[in-house]
């Protein structure tokens, strides 16, 4: 009786010959992943026709790899089996390629579609009314259309345009106060499912107050005859802030 289990792995538009080395290290980093108990499981080696790794398990291995595999089969295997399994479905179809995980006997464990899945789609643009908060970084032009650039606090860049007046008021914040432009943006939905927004139609814009909030507090109390000269209650300088919109 042997002491070891074996699988494999198919791959139809490959042979033995035709595999780039560099392209097998990446298929079989990913078949480690999605087969795990890495300290019991070994490449056994490739076998001619279409390209076939062979990867051998040790005895006292074999129940967990192959629970492991049937949990990712219905879909939800271990979070880390999962993602090798979506990498080598990803390798394949780049490579215009399909394959399929074999037990010993032929019986097939896991299909990967490879070319044959379906094709994300972009779809887009569509327009969305909406604002943007951030600095002005950039902003000029000849036409009566101005290109203004925004940066936010976490650095992303948003692309904008607006009217030679709206852009003659923005000029006088420019690398200056945080602003709160509204208007009109085109979105698109990328094939992943994120967002892109290709362009902001600016119609109006206000200045956000960035001073800290005890500054915020410090100003109040100087005001002769104000109640803010005592302590206020954490209370109202919440919600003084919620008032001027969001905290920062």
């Amino acid at each position: 009786m042997s002491d070891r289990h074996e699988y494999r792995l198919r791959i139809d538009v490959f042979s033995v010959e035709s595999l780039p080395m560099s392209r097998l290290a990446e298929y079989m980093t990913e078949l480690a992943r999605l087969l795990g108990e890495q300290e019991r499981v070994h490449f056994s080696r490739l076998e001619p026709g279409s390209a076939v790794l062979v990867s051998s398990v040790e005895n006292p291995a074999v129940p967990k790899v192959g629970e492991r595999l049937h949990k990712v089969r219905e879909g939800h295997g271990p979070k880390d089996a999962m993602q090798a399994y979506k990498a080598l479905d990803t390798l394949l179809a780049k490579d215009n390629a399909i394959a399929s995980l074999t037990a010993e006997g032929g019986a097939e464990i896991i299909a990967f579609p490879g070319r044959t899945r379906p094709k994300p789609m972009r779809y887009g643009p569509f327009r969305e009314e909406g604002s943007l908060e951030g600095t002005v970084i950039r902003l000029g032009g000849r036409d009566e259309s101005i290109p203004i650039l925004l940066k936010d606090a976490e650095g992303a860049e948003y692309l904008c345009q607006t009217t030679v007046e709206i852009s003659k008021q923005l000029a006088s914040h420019y690398r200056g106060a945080t602003v709160r432009v509204y208007g009109s943006g085109k979105w698109v939905r990328e094939e992943n499912g994120s967002w892109t927004l290709q362009q902001f139609d600016i119609t109006r814009f206000e200045v956000i107050d960035d001073a800290p909030l005890m500054d915020v507090v410090a100003k109040l109390r100087a005001v002769e005859g104000s109640e803010w000269g005592k302590d206020a209650p954490l209370g109202d300088v919440l919600n003084l802030r919620r008032e001027e919109g969001p905290l920062h």
